[in-house]
């Protein structure tokens, strides 16, 4: 099983603030799952943004 990362996880890896990455995700940089009321992102589309 794929390791989830909150948002906060997210902002912490990239430096920057947690709003920053829900003005991602809304955008679609970055793909999120929704469990429950909380979004999630998967190792491997942190792996992608990291990359490219």
């Amino acid at each position: 099983m794929e390791k989830l990362y909150t948002c906060r996880e997210v902002a912490n890896l990239f430096r920057v603030k947690v709003g920053t990455v829900y003005a991602w995700i809304k955008s679609g940089k970055i793909k999120a799952t929704v469990i429950g009321a909380a979004y999630r992102v998967k190792e491997s589309e942190i792996k992608r943004i990291m990359e490219g």
